[in-house]
């Protein structure tokens, strides 16, 4: 038999609303919806791969979705009759085709690890490096509120099994620290807290914020600042365990954030990594440094979250902190699978490929082919 070739990739947007109703981050950030860009690609043989990227509006990092579908005009027809199995090759086209814009090449490469692990009837995970053991517990996102409030929702993902929570702050020092304070006030044992800030915080702020904390608050304190001066400049002054997600992206800031010692380990978001070939050297990478990984995503459907599920089900279990529950932030069911949360857990399918089959009819007609 022949090695399958690219013949054809479609795109399609769909609008995700957020379930909340709005989403708010520091820096008076607000989302009510989010742009998602999936891909189907298609072999000569008729196999098909899914893959998805949306971005968290165009305000948290350097990416937008009409960016990401620019982007894929750009790359696109440089992959036709490419072996979509080898995919370091693929990612080399990517690059030669366009530089950067890693949002921009995740659907294409997480689509092609679909394809992968159906043409050799394998699961992602398995083909990433073998999947773990583990029960892997899922993340919740606790938007930037009123402290009590915030308490609340806590105490909701809580009762619905969720041992692992994401609370945003970003504003005044004392409010800030209300909302920590009242963000882990019912904390059981077991229960792992990120406070992150979204690169919200100057040095000055993040500092005074930690003096205002009640002793003994056991958290990690992720994306603090801005710069990745401010970071590192935060964490020499700081016994609270920083994690980097915005300024962990591509390679080289991986490598430089080993070099620099700058971090206990990372928020790796696929998309804003640049998929899963490049998230498989990025958790490397850090398992090899002995950093904790939260294997998330910026946000998006059911395609993201397989892919989040299949990645998080590769890393070992003392590094592995949690994986986000995307779904649970939007408002919209894009493709159907075996991905169950069960007592605040997942666990990968043993389905060929990420093992999801997309809605078409949410999807819609593509809004561009290339063949």
């Amino acid at each position: 038999m022949s090695d399958p070739k690219i013949e054809r990739i479609d795109v399609f947007q769909v609008d995700l609303p957020y379930a909340g109703g709005v989403y708010r981050l520091s820096g008076g950030r607000e989302y009510r919806s989010f742009d998602a860009t999936l891909v189907r690609i298609t072999t000569d043989s008729g196999l098909e791969g899914w893959g998805e990227s949306t971005p968290f509006g165009a305000t948290w990092i350097a990416s937008h979705a009409r960016g990401v579908r620019a982007g894929i005009e750009e790359i696109a027809p440089s992959l036709i009759g490419l072996d979509p199995r080898r995919v370091d090759r693929v990612n080399d086209a990517m690059d030669r085709a366009l530089v950067g814009h890693l949002h921009a090449k995740t659907a294409i490469d997480v689509a092609c690890w679909d394809l992968f692990g159906k043409s050799v009837g394998m699961p992602v995970c398995d083909l990433l490096g073998g999947r773990t053991d583990l029960r892997m517990p899922v993340i919740s996102s606790i938007y930037m509120g009123d402290p009590q409030d915030m308490r609340r929702r806590v105490a909701e993902h809580r009762a619905m099994g969720y041992v692992a929570h994401s609370v945003k702050i970003g504003d005044e020092p004392a409010v800030d620290a209300e909302r920590i304070a009242a963000s882990l006030a019912d904390k059981r044992p077991g229960e792992f807290f990120i406070v992150d800030a979204n690169g919200g915080m100057t040095v000055e702020t993040a500092l005074r914020m930690l003096r205002l904390l009640p002793a003994g608050l056991d958290f990690v304190l992720e994306a603090p600042c801005a710069t990745w001066r401010e970071c590192v400049s935060l964490r020499r002054r700081t016994d609270v365990p920083v994690i980097f997600d915005e300024l962990a992206t591509d390679d080289a800031a991986i490598a430089q954030l080993v070099g620099d010692d700058a971090a206990e380990g990372i928020g790796l978001k696929i998309s804003k990594n640049g998929g899963l070939t490049r998230g498989r050297r990025h958790r490397d990478i850090c398992v090899a440094a002995g950093y904790t990984v939260s294997v998330q995503e910026t946000t998006g459907s059911d395609i993201a979250f397989a892919a989040i599920v299949h990645l998080g089900q590769t890393v070992p279990e003392k590094n592995l902190r949690c994986v986000l529950e995307c779904r649970d932030i939007v408002a919209l069911k894009t493709a159907d699978g075996p991905f169950e949360v069960r007592d605040g857990r997942v666990v990968a399918p043993a389905l060929p490929g990420l093992g999801v089959t997309p809605r078409l009819d949410v999807l819609g007609e593509p809004v561009a082919t290339y063949a």
